[in-house]
């Protein structure tokens, strides 16, 4: 599914250049559950970036489900976000005026996928995270576990083969925590392939492995024992 090979980035700043990914090489296979951990600086976000197609590698190699993407254009890596991968954030990114149905049409509104459909497909993904009398609901209507039930019924609702998440959990409580990441559990098992971004080794112990990240190398990447949240 992911195959990076010798990914560096770096950014200008002024007349400097800034390191952050030293060459990181990484497979994750189709249908894995991984974790992606790492101190404030190490560079895991911008690993994720890169792994979502919502940055570009300075030098390496990206191929995803085989193809390679790494001098794709900003063009073709938005019809590669919008038709294969699946993005749910900390801070949800619902559109306030929207209903949650309505959020949940947008990324097939950029497919172009007609109304109907867009409506059926839209509510079908709010009953599977069991949301389905949530659905004409306002943001500021839904508590915060309720909004990360959106934000993932939306990275769903295309069927995409990959979802990354970025610290999914981190505006939750724990009680909330274990129910979202039980949801991303259920769609692994389903065939999903599932990556997320997380400080928290709770959280961590639901993938199959965890992916350490420091000074903008991999410093380990072992399966663990999983276990709940507690």
């Amino acid at each position: 599914m992911i195959q990076l090979e010798s990914i560096t980035r770096s950014f200008s700043l002024g007349k400097e250049q800034i390191s952050v990914l030293n060459g990181i090489s990484l497979t994750i296979e189709n249908g894995e559950f991984t974790a992606i951990m790492g101190p404030s600086g190490s560079g895991k976000s911008t690993l994720m970036n890169i792994i979502g197609c919502l940055d570009k590698p300075t030098t390496g190699r990206y191929l995803l489900a085989g193809v390679d993407i790494s001098n794709y254009s900003e063009k073709e890596l938005a019809n590669v976000r919008n038709q294969s991968i699946g993005f749910v954030f900390q801070q949800f990114h619902l559109l306030p005026r929207l209903t949650a149905l309505k959020n949940v049409e947008l990324p097939m509104i950029y497919a172009g996928i007609g109304k109907e459909e867009r409506q059926e497909r839209a509510a079908e993904a709010l009953m599977k995270v069991g949301l389905s009398d949530r659905m004409d609901h306002l943001p500021n209507a839904l508590s915060g576990g309720q909004k990360q039930r959106v934000a993932i019924a939306r990275a769903i609702v295309n069927q995409p083969k990959l979802i990354l998440a970025d610290e999914p959990t981190g505006a939750l409580d724990t009680k909330t925590s274990i129910s979202i990441m039980e949801q991303f559990s259920q769609l692994n098992k389903e065939g999903v392939t599932v990556v997320v971004v997380t400080h928290e080794p709770e959280v961590a112990t639901y993938a199959h492995r965890t992916i350490m990240v420091r000074d903008g190398l991999i410093q380990t990447a072992s399966a663990i024992e999983r276990s709940p949240l507690s």
